[in-house]
């Protein structure tokens, strides 16, 4: 292979297996169990965390993983950066690397903020004189000002966070890799973090970056890649990736839902109240034809929802609900969605805030289009995730 330009990131056919875990037993039990060891070696009991998965970045370029806990995303990053290697396969990643894979990722706790600074700095081959020029423009960042020379070991998670991170970001590295760190710190500066990802990544810098907050990933990255059962499950411009990780993520929701309820969802229809398409900020009606097995003094709610477990925003009616199949129309005014697929989410439990019995569990039920503008026209960086309010009209018949 000719040699790669500095923050080149290209790994093929990567295979990772560790052993599965196991209790680590004491020197005696070690000991009483060493022939039965002896008896039992090569069956030693390995899992495949990544099966076959390539990936290749170019400098300057952004890529996100994302996936459920145990898809492989940070041993993939970890292998990256070196920290552990691969099964089998090619591993390259060129130039420096700057890597924040946990909270205290290059951290030592015995050093003060000071001087872990310079020391990351010197693992990274910068020069003395290069860090002196950009310390106290790292430490304005992290907000550390009181507390840069203080053992690290005494900072919160918060603090050490924003230790790492400016660390990894702002000693120049050719490939920063940044681990879902960024929940740990407040709203304000994971804006200023966003921020300083979209400045580096003007500036050259190649970008791995591995989150659950898919507004984020989409705010961050061109480009994504979806880990799913240690494999590529689907690699791409971050806007089709996300939106087909979205959609699984919801169909999986509705799959898992153990506790049935009481009240069945028998039909289910969503369309413009004018007879047309879906639109943004145009009236919806949606039409449930729900069953009891009894009347029912009860709120029932519907939320929408783009890909996650939670609302956009959820509407109520509380009320009394017949017995047997009876339908509930509700119109929702001006919904301020943008382009894209959405998800409706009912519910219904007994009153005390919602929180009695739940006659029927939170889940989707049905996907619909919304026609018109999207929101990907945003500036860089910034994160599309608003609470919206939307008033209503019920009817229960």
């Amino acid at each position: 292979m000719p040699t790669l330009p500095d923050g080149t990131i290209h790994c093929e056919h990567i295979w990772k297996k560790f052993r599965a875990d196991k209790a680590v037993p004491k020197f005696y039990d070690q000991m009483k169990s060493l022939g039965r060891t002896i008896s039992s070696a090569g069956k030693l009991d390995y899992r495949w965390v990544l099966k076959d998965v390539s990936l290749h970045v170019e400098p300057g370029k952004t890529m996100a993983l994302i996936g459920i806990n145990g898809s492989g995303k940070t041993t993939l990053l970890k292998i990256i950066s070196q920290v552990t290697y691969q099964t089998a396969g090619v591993n390259i990643a060129t130039g420096r690397i700057g890597a924040l894979l946990s909270v205290t990722s290059g951290i030592h706790p015995e050093l003060n903020g000071r001087e872990n600074i310079f020391l990351y700095g010197a693992v990274l081959g910068m020069g003395r004189q290069r860090i002196k020029e950009r310390f106290d423009e790292m430490v304005e960042f992290a907000g550390l000002s009181e507390a840069v020379d203080r053992q690290v070991k005494f900072y919160s998670l918060g603090m050490q966070m924003r230790l790492g991170f400016t660390i990894a970001a702002f000693l120049e590295p050719d490939i920063l890799l940044v681990d879902e760190v960024l929940a740990v710190g407040d709203a304000n500066f994971q804006q200023k973090c966003l921020n300083r990802i979209g400045e580096i990544v003007r500036d050259g810098t190649t970008l791995i970056y591995v989150s659950h907050d898919l507004a984020s990933v989409e705010a961050v990255c061109e480009n994504a890649m979806w880990l799913a059962n240690a494999s590529t499950r689907a690699v791409g411009p971050t806007k089709d990736v996300v939106g087909a990780y979205r959609q699984a993520v919801e169909q999986n929701a509705a799959l898992t839902t153990s506790d049935e309820g009481i009240v069945q969802v028998l039909k289910c229809e969503i369309h413009a109240t004018d007879g047309g398409q879906v639109r943004s900020e145009t009236d919806l009606e949606v039409v449930l034809t729900l069953n009891s097995p009894e009347p029912l003094d009860a709120n029932l709610f519907l939320g929408v929802s783009q890909g996650a477990g939670f609302p956009m925003f959820v509407v109520r009616h509380s009320g009394a609900f017949p017995a047997g199949d009876f339908e509930v129309r509700c119109v929702l005014h001006h919904v301020p969605l943008a382009h894209g697929r959405y998800s409706l989410w009912p519910a219904m439990s007994g009153h005390a805030g919602g929180k009695g019995k739940p006659y029927l569990p939170w889940r989707p039920v049905m996907s619909f289009d919304v026609m018109g503008p999207d929101l990907y026209g945003v500036p860089e960086g910034v994160m599309v995730l608003s609470p919206v309010y939307v008033g209503a009209e019920w009817e229960v018949n």
